[in-house]
């Protein structure tokens, strides 16, 4: 039976933590900050106010802190409002107010089992890597947050080219496994584009044979939905029953569709300015216990960067698991060095991914 970890709070009722001095602030102006400004992590982080060590709940990386009411707030530069009480200080182990615990959950590395300084063969993520016990620790935690958490896909548009990868990320949906999902314009339109035409830019989605006019299709696509007004209002209009955009829709799970300077058309729904589209996924990302990111290396990293290796759900605080699969490794491992350092990299084919996830999920249902 999966059982999340155990947080174990730091003694604070002990030196020094009992010595060390209340957090320092200063006032922000209208837009920017004092120059010593603290900028939040990934981790666990206590702030001492008023003599009492207080955790930071939906908390973003390199965010600044605004101590308001006795209690510290992850506020984006760009929010900073003159007047703000912005924590100073760059140290984080306690002495200056500030206290990261990096070690609140134990993520296991790559090399856990291995001597130190010993030789051996096939330490980092590649093709060859056995993923099976990460396979079904996914499948463990998804069913768990299934009911007992908030479960966020980021998604390329590789996800519905193929006719099976489609209906497993639908069937994943309507199976309760997903609470939000971010995207760009491509998953969407090509997605909607499966469901008018059975292609995907073009080529049929299961026999890959290349249409006549089909260049033509995800624009049409486009436009017809711009007349219905919405994603929502085309699915009702032409009555799609199939694709991860109908399941959405059917299921009334939120999505964000977040625009590019290359996007056609766009679809209706998708946000042209990039401050907007952050903050609806920032809705997301601060209550997300689990995200999977798919074959999208942009959006898995900037998914990656708003989203803590903690939450606190019910008053128990608890670790965010963190999956990014593609086939390539640089970009499996490419949010490592982006600081989300809890993310478990699974190299392999998406549709594979998606067909494999969705039988051991949703098997017997």
């Amino acid at each position: 039976m999966f059982a999340l970890p155990k947080f174990i709070e730091p003694d604070f009722n002990r030196e020094p933590f009992l010595s060390y001095p209340d957090v320092a602030t200063q006032e922000a102006g209208d837009g920017y900050i004092p120059e010593n400004f603290y900028a939040t992590t990934i981790f666990p982080e206590y702030f001492k106010i008023n003599g009492e060590w207080v955790m930071i709940t939906e908390s973003r990386m390199d965010c600044s802190v605004v101590i308001k009411n006795g209690r510290p707030y992850a506020v984006e530069m760009r929010n900073i409002k003159a007047g703000d009480e912005v924590v100073v200080g760059r140290t984080d182990d306690g002495s200056g107010g500030v206290f990261v615990y990096a070690q609140a959950f134990a993520f296991p590395s790559d090399d856990e089992d291995t001597e130190d300084g010993a030789f051996s063969f096939r330490t980092g993520k590649s093709r060859e890597t056995s993923y099976s016990q990460d396979y079904d620790r996914m499948y463990e935690i998804l069913r768990h947050d299934r009911g007992h958490g908030h479960i966020v896909w980021v998604l390329g548009p590789a996800c519905v080219f193929d006719y099976d990868s489609r209906r497993a990320m639908e069937n994943l949906i309507d199976a309760g496994f997903c609470h939000a999902l971010f995207a760009g314009n491509a998953l969407a339109t090509h997605d909607l584009e499966a469901s008018v035409f059975h292609t995907g830019l073009g080529q049929d989605i299961y026999s890959k044979k290349q249409m006549k006019n089909g260049h033509y299709n995800h624009l049409h696509t486009i436009n017809l939905v711009r007349q219905s007004g919405s994603v929502a209002h085309f699915v009702k209009d032409y009555d799609i029953k199939h694709g991860v955009m109908s399941a959405l829709v059917r299921n009334n799970v939120p999505f964000v569709l977040a625009g590019s300077i290359r996007d056609d058309g766009p679809l209706p729904d998708v946000c042209g300015n990039v401050y907007e589209a952050q903050n609806k996924m920032r809705e997301h990302t601060k209550k997300a216990t689990t995200v999977i990111a798919l074959a999208t290396q942009l959006h898995t990293i900037a998914a990656g960067n708003m989203t803590p290796s903690y939450q606190l759900v019910d008053g128990i605080v608890r670790p965010v698991y963190f999956y990014v699969v593609d086939v390539a490794e640089f970009a499996v491992n490419k949010l490592h060095d982006r600081g989300s350092l809890s993310a478990t990299g699974i190299v392999t084919n998406i549709q594979d991914f998606l067909v494999n996830t969705e039988r051991n999920l949703t098997n017997g249902e």
